[in-house]
């Protein structure tokens, strides 16, 4: 990249009475960077070399005593370079763009992830590492690309069967991985092996005292600090999230019929009396999602129905089904939406996210029966009616999703490495000589 600077003017005083001479600039030209890959239609520079062997530098150089020949160093970094310069072409080619709202949340997280609360402090300690803000955002805006380029073509390469789903769901490995996640708490009142039976009637009033002040609304955590000799007594009982099968039997069986907030009745071991509380639940149970079934009619923008006339167009449709008229023969009269038209504009049921935020919207504040006011989204103008709604156990296919999620995650690496291989393979390189200080 060259760089024009011009030189200090000179002015030129001839006598008292002379004119001014015109300035006198003298442009010099620097050179700042130099392009040392050029990768299909892209380029890795210098600047971007050095910058990442210095990052690397600091982080290896923390971590080990001894580090890697400098060969092998440039080497990998320029391999690095080459693959993100390539993903970045990719998601070009697909048009994916990163929002300023996904940027910014992500800037967000980066704050919130290193205790900054103002832009002002993080910019602060930015400098001091030798990177300004919207060096880091252009970073981010980089790194989310490439995530996303990689999500979206490396999971559209990877085919899960439902015969697989099945097999997955079949094995110990599936079953345990799709089981519910219990965030328990735990007392223990201990009765030593030695102890007497009156010692164990003691221990028996206590931990039954004990249950019914939980069941009268007594704080789970403080009663464990107070009373439990599990060494988890200290965090309020505490144990964490766990799965049936990571329980002891005694347990597992009680667990599996608490529902959220319950307590156990006293459970006997030989170790004493339990107390165990389902605190928080992941999975399990019925999955009920509110599905809403409704429909509509689109009447798209155009050069020659603008958003007046769409509107206006709407309003009068509108009236016509509140005087009688049948919306779903208005619907295939005048709906653009080519693939609800034919079905007098009806989307059948649909689970929430289905639609588009505006649509979305208007489904979730409109009463069965009632039809909206026109309202506009990205794809047009609509009005739309509410039919009906329902509770819907989606259970079965929540756990299905999840393992066809996990067999995808299983195999993302891999296939990640392929297409990896696939691009560097199909991509015109050109590779030139690094500075000698590289």
């Amino acid at each position: 990249m060259i760089k024009t600077r011009l030189a200090t003017p000179l002015l030129h005083l001839i006598g008292a009475f002379s004119l001014c001479s015109a300035l006198v600039a003298q442009a010099e030209t620097e050179i700042l960077d130099r392009v040392i890959v050029v990768v299909d239609n892209g380029v890795v520079l210098q600047s971007e070399f050095d910058e990442r062997k210095n990052s690397v530098l600091q982080r290896l150089e923390g971590q080990y005593d001894q580090l890697p020949p400098a060969e092998v160093l440039n080497q990998q970094i320029l391999d690095q370079l080459i693959l993100e310069q390539l993903q970045l072409e990719e998601a070009g080619r697909y048009g994916m763009e990163i929002s300023d709202q996904q940027l910014n949340q992500t800037l967000q997280q980066v704050m919130s992830n290193n205790g900054f609360s103002t832009l002002d402090e993080l910019a602060s300690d930015l400098v001091k590492q030798g990177m300004s803000l919207d060096q880091l955002r252009e970073k981010l805006n980089r790194d989310l690309l490439i995530n996303q380029v990689q999500q979206g073509v490396v999971n559209n390469r990877i085919r899960v069967t439902e015969q697989e789903i099945n097999n997955f769901l079949a094995s110990s490995d599936g079953k345990f991985a799709t089981s519910p996640d219990y965030h328990l708490g735990h007392i223990l009142i201990s009765v030593a092996s030695s102890a007497s039976p009156d010692e164990v009637k003691k221990a028996e009033t206590k931990v039954n005292d004990i249950y019914q002040q939980l069941l009268a609304g007594e704080d789970f955590s403080k009663m464990a600090i107070a009373n439990s000799n599990d060494q988890t007594a200290l965090e309020g009982g505490d144990l964490g999230w766990r799965k049936l099968a990571q329980l002891p039997e005694l347990f597992s069986d009680v667990v599996g019929e608490l529902k959220i907030g319950d307590v156990s009745k006293p459970i006997r071991s030989g170790a004493g009396f339990h107390l165990l509380k389902n605190i928080e639940q992941r999975g399990g149970g019925e999955q009920l999602v509110q599905q809403t079934k409704a429909r509509h009619i689109l009447i798209k923008i155009s050069e020659i129905m603008d958003d007046d006339t769409a509107k206006e167009k709407l309003l009068k449709i509108k009236a016509e089904i509140e005087d009688g008229a049948d919306f779903a023969e208005l619907a295939r009269e005048n709906s653009e939406d080519i693939g609800s038209m034919l079905e007098g504009g009806d989307l059948g049921w649909a689970n929430p996210g289905m639609f588009v935020p505006a649509f979305e919207s208007a489904m979730a504040t409109t009463e069965i029966d009632e039809i909206t006011e026109p309202f506009k989204s990205q794809f047009g103008w609509h009005i739309l009616q509410v039919t009906d709604r329902r509770q819907e156990d989606m259970s079965d296919l929540v756990i299905r999703n999840k393992a066809a999620q996990m067999m995808r995650d299983r195999r993302f690496d891999e296939e990640l490495q392929v297409w990896l291989l696939e691009l560097r393979e199909n991509a015109y390189l050109d590779i030139k000589e690094l500075d000698s200080d590289a």
